[in-house]
């Protein structure tokens, strides 16, 4: 499942910078984020970053992209192999639960 900002997001400006897919880019009027970089940080942390961080918890599951874990597992490694940060395991393998 990517992750939404909806119109409640008050440009804070804390998450993007918390994204290690990069998926988090100011939009013409709040920020958004790209479903096909957000894996909700599977492969990175345990929970998504952004949500975490957010004040007004503008963040929820996109329902128009909604994704298996093993699904956000996949789009991870296929950002690994297009050259994306590497994540903390680094070899490739599941991350520790």
């Amino acid at each position: 499942m990517a992750l939404i900002i909806t119109d409640e997001c008050i440009n804070c400006d804390v998450c993007e910078p918390e994204c290690p897919n990069e998926a988090i880019y100011l939009g013409p009027e709040i920020y958004e984020i790209d479903p096909a970089k957000c894996t909700e940080c599977v492969g990175h942390f345990d929970e998504p970053q952004c949500v975490q961080v957010c004040p007004v918890a503008c963040i929820p599951v996109n329902p128009q992209h909604v994704e298996s874990q093993e699904t956000l597992w996949q789009k991870f490694q296929r950002l690994q192999k297009a050259g994306q940060p590497l994540s903390a395991a680094g070899d490739g393998s599941a991350p520790a639960a």
